[in-house]
């Protein structure tokens, strides 16, 4: 029998359920301590978020600087009539304020980019969100992380931090927008985008898009064309309207759709900017005329002005004295002449040969595109010789098309041959082409088919051409060679600036001006006769002589300037002695340290063809001080004129028009010489077009004036002349000096192409006489001779005399060696020996 205890019965009893109070307290428990970690995570998380904060939000730049923001815009250069040839940017940008800015436009931007951009305060959560679970998707495929941005984000983004993409830059992108929108107006954090945002094509901002795709300002786009600038932020590249234009169109007309949905715009109205054609018509302000050896003139001046940061982001509007219509005339008559000149000198050859496989597979139209040959004239094309006939070469262009060059339009190129002389006669096309030869060629003017070319060449010979505002040194027009940056026979060298040569007898006028300052007359003698001078144990004797190698005896002024005598020159310098030339040349600007020697009588110092043409303008004007000038007046970004080239102070300019008289202006200009001199020289140099060394200029038919020059041994080539209004020079010459061959003088190389570009300049000019000043005596004379005749005489001119200097029958000579007036042994109605003289 078993006994039971109390401890076992107590451990056979079944087990006893646990009481409701003590199942609460353990719920309690459970759900408190959920509580408490749920509690710390949150406080936790606070905690980190702003130590994320603080980590980041310490490391921002400061925003506050926005407030001062001056983006870099572009420097625009103006000619003289306002229209725009150059800009200079590094970004090229037109930063306009919010008011002015068509609504149409940003409603474009704020559909496409952030439709909620009035009501968020930064950041659009919904579209984080958004972003948030595709980019876990993104990130799982391989694909690029997309962004939600708001556009005040883009503004932090593209002012104040870099274009990385890190969800580092997202937090601080974030931080910054919250700023940002607390320290700005909605206005202006919409300002400082729409004039930052890239667009393409270099464009900045939504005004210089607007000019760039569609040549137009902003409140001249149409819906459609602002729709389609709002679709360029998210890639221009992928949306530009020529290389991938049907991309462009589907994401514009996307625009469209979401200005629609966000109301700006009603049904019929999104139908009709959809339905438009998108057409770009890219910047065409700079294609009128081409102006760069100007345009890099001004630029140095600037960057001189106001360094590299003025020129390229301060928003310069620059308005220069640059005519567009006489740029033009000059740079089609200066390549004109320089293409004479070349053509007149043969055929140097082609460019280079493709072989007989390129031929033969017909792999030249893939050759020529891969040719980084540019030719200096926009209608000249690169060509290749596919074939040569009887009548001419066939040829084929790099678009794959063809053409023919005739046999007449290549007679021109007989072979240029060793020793400086050309070969024979063209009479074969096979005596300049052979198959293969790469030529430049252009089209034949008035064939309709564009299938006929002429052979072309670069012209290896350098020039240039200046035309100036005598009386105010404004430059109008500048050329510096035959075409600017070429690859191929040219460059950015400015012979009108940077080309340091000598004048020859272009220097000869400013000799003779000094000798009519010295006491001398139009009509005075000077001996025209063998002139020897000892130059020292070194140099040895100087024997100068005329162009002709002859000598005229007694020949006045007058004739000495227009036959450009040398040797009269010489006497004349060394009677007046050298140390009074130099003076003169230094006067007029043209060396400012030229030595006294004879030579340099002559023209042998050197000088620029801008300078030089400057002191032909001080003649003209009446003897006044002039220097050349390009830039006219500059204005900073906000309007404001900070240079002003005519500074002279004008009392009464902004009155009301009551019927009083015109506010007269000071003449500040000084006095270089006597204005009845600078008439003398005037009328001599007027001499020169009608009988001397310029008489091709005379076709011209209007009252012109001018001097020839050219240097030992055919370097250089001048012509310098005016009309009374207008000074214009003209050199030709080889950048590395060599001759330009003989009989290649002043009046044969740079005669032609003054004429040529003062009878166009002039055309519609009525034909204004020079001024002559008061304190003058004109009085009939022989201009050989220099002796009053009848006005029956056909050989006699009107000369101009100072009161008390005209001639009175006796007839005196300058020797020049002795330095005194010797009776002439010649009477008043012998004949003087005619004939030219030096050249040089």
């Amino acid at each position: 029998m078993i006994e039971i205890t109390p401890e076992r019965r107590e451990r056979s009893q079944p087990p006893q359920k646990p009481k409701p109070e003590r199942k609460r307290g353990r719920l309690k428990s459970i759900i408190l301590g959920c509580l408490a970690g749920a509690l710390l995570l949150v406080v936790t998380g606070v905690i980190g978020f702003f130590v994320m904060l603080h980590h980041y939000g310490s490391e921002l730049p400061d925003y506050q600087q926005l407030e001062n923001y001056n983006p870099p815009v572009v420097t625009r250069i103006y000619a003289g009539n306002g229209t725009l040839f150059e800009e200079y940017a590094r970004e090229k940008r037109l930063f306009v304020p919010i008011d002015t800015i068509p609504k149409p436009v940003i409603h474009a931007f704020l559909a496409a980019e952030d439709k909620g951009f009035f009501t968020h305060g930064g950041l659009d959560f919904s579209g984080i969100t958004r972003a948030v679970f595709t980019n876990v998707y993104n990130k799982l495929v391989g694909r690029r992380p997309i962004g939600a941005s708001t556009i005040t984000q883009q503004v932090a983004k593209n002012f104040l931090l870099t274009n990385e993409v890190s969800y580092e830059r997202k937090i601080k992108e974030a931080i910054l927008a919250y700023r940002i929108e607390r320290a700005f107006t909605k206005d202006q954090i919409l300002e400082l985008y729409l004039n930052e945002i890239y667009l393409g094509v270099g464009s900045y901002g939504v005004a210089a898009a607007a000019q760039t795709y569609f040549d137009k300002a902003l409140n001249e786009l149409t819906v459609s064309e602002a729709a389609y600038l709002a679709a360029l932020p998210k890639g221009p590249n992928n949306y530009n309207p020529l290389r991938r234009h049907a991309a462009a169109v589907a994401r514009r007309n996307w625009v469209i759709d979401q200005m629609r949905s966000a109301g700006y715009l009603d049904k019929a109205q999104a139908e009709a900017a959809q339905a438009e054609p998108l057409v770009a018509h890219f910047d065409s302000s700079q294609q009128q005329f081409h102006a760069h050896y100007f345009a890099e003139e001004v630029r140095r001046d600037l960057y001189k002005k106001y360094g590299e940061k003025g020129l390229y982001e301060a928003g310069l509007s620059v308005r220069t004295s640059l005519d567009p219509r006489l740029q033009m005339i000059a740079s089609r008559v200066l390549k004109q002449g320089l293409e004479n000149y070349d053509r007149r000198h043969g055929w140097r050859g082609a460019i280079k040969r493709y072989d007989s496989d390129i031929m033969a597979n017909d792999g030249w139209a893939k050759a020529l595109t891969g040719e980084a040959i540019i030719l200096g004239d926009p209608e000249w094309r690169l060509a290749v010789v596919t074939a040569v006939t009887e009548g001419g070469a066939r040829i084929g262009l790099a678009d794959g098309t063809t053409g023919f060059v005739p046999l007449s339009e290549m007679t021109w190129a007989r072979k240029w041959m060793p020793g400086e002389y050309l070969g024979s006669a063209v009479t074969k096309v096979a005596d300049v082409l052979e198959l293969g030869d790469v030529v430049p060629v252009a089209p034949v003017a008035g064939d309709p088919g564009h299938k006929t070319y002429s052979l072309k060449q670069i012209p290896a010979v350098g020039g240039a051409l200046v035309a100036e505002d005598p009386h105010t040194g404004r430059v109008l027009a500048m050329v510096g060679g035959f075409s600017y940056g070429d690859t191929y026979g040219s460059s950015e060298f400015n012979r009108a600036t940077q080309a340091l040569r000598q004048p020859g007898s272009a220097f000869k006028p400013f000799v003779y001006a000094a000798a009519l300052e010295s006491g001398l007359t139009p009509s005075s003698l000077v001996l025209d006769a063998p002139f020897v001078v000892d130059q020292g144990p070194v140099l040895g004797l100087w024997k100068p002589s005329n162009y002709t190698e002859d000598f005229y005896g007694p020949s006045t002024l007058r004739t000495g300037l227009e036959k450009s005598r040398n040797l009269m020159t010489v006497r004349l310098a060394q009677h007046l002695g050298m140390k009074k030339v130099v003076d003169y040349a230094r006067r007029f600007d043209i060396q400012p340290n030229m030595p006294p020697t004879l030579s340099m009588s002559l023209g042998a110092g050197e000088t620029t063809l801008l300078k030089l043409t400057n002191a032909y303008g001080m003649l003209v004007n009446g003897g006044k001080k002039i220097e050349p000038s390009l830039i006219d007046r500059i204005q900073d970004r906000y309007g404001k004129t900070i240079f002003r080239e005519d500074a002279r102070a004008c009392e009464g300019c902004d009155a009301a028009w009551n019927g009083q008289e015109p506010p007269q202006l000071p003449d500040p200009r000084a006095q270089v010489i006597k204005p009845q001199t600078a008439y003398q020289v005037v009328s001599m140099l007027e001499g020169v077009v009608q009988r001397g060394t310029g008489r091709s200029v005379a076709a011209v038919g209007k009252p012109l004036a001018g001097k020839t020059g050219t240097t030992n041994d055919y370097f250089d080539a001048w012509f310098v002349g005016f009309s009374p209004d207008l000074v214009v020079g003209v050199f030709i010459g080889f950048d590395q000096p060599r001759s330009l061959g003989k009989g290649e003088t002043g009046s044969v190389a740079a005669a032609p192409i003054f004429r040529d570009f003062m009878k166009d300049a002039l055309k519609d000019k009525p034909g204004t006489p020079f001024r002559i000043p008061p304190g003058l005596m004109l009085v009939r004379v022989n201009p050989q001779t220099g002796q009053p005749v009848g006005y029956d005489d056909p050989r006699g001119i009107l000369e101009a005399f100072l009161p008390g200097t005209e001639p009175n029958g006796e007839m005196t000579v300058l020797d020049g060696s002795t330095g005194e007036m010797r009776p002439a042994t010649a009477t008043p109605d012998s004949k003087i020996k005619e004939g030219t003289g030096g050249l040089y």
